[in-house]
């Protein structure tokens, strides 16, 4: 797994500060291609909320979706949405859920599968 990018936002709460960092990341996928398996490029995304007390850090809360599409542009929409939004790792498969179900065709595309195998 390979970080691509990186969004950092610190929010305060109740005198808490809680430090969210959103991440792109890259990895490796195998997709079955007739009679071979194809090796592609898939994004996903990692949630993670750092409690800090008095600058220490108390707890940390972390969620990942390892791959959601192999169309960058797709998952870094994705990606600016939660950080928008504040989303915490808790929330992720919530707010992502919809998204993961229509993207995962993405991998079964026949265009898509000419590209890679060409």
């Amino acid at each position: 797994m390979l970080i691509v990018e990186q969004l950092n936002r610190v929010e305060e709460i109740g005198g808490n500060n809680y430090l969210y960092s959103y991440r792109m990341i890259k990895k490796e996928v195998v997709v079955p291609f007739y009679d071979c398996s194809t090796p592609i490029q898939g994004y996903g995304i990692e949630v993670e909320r750092q409690e800090l007390v008095n600058g220490v850090v108390v707890n940390i809360e972390r969620d990942i979706v390892a791959t959601i599409s192999p169309y960058r542009h797709k998952v870094r929409e994705l990606l600016k949405v939660l950080y928008a939004n504040c989303v915490s790792p808790i929330h992720l498969i919530d707010v992502l859920g919809e998204y993961i179900d229509e993207y995962v065709i993405d991998f079964n595309g026949s265009d898509f599968i000419k590209v890679c195998t060409n």
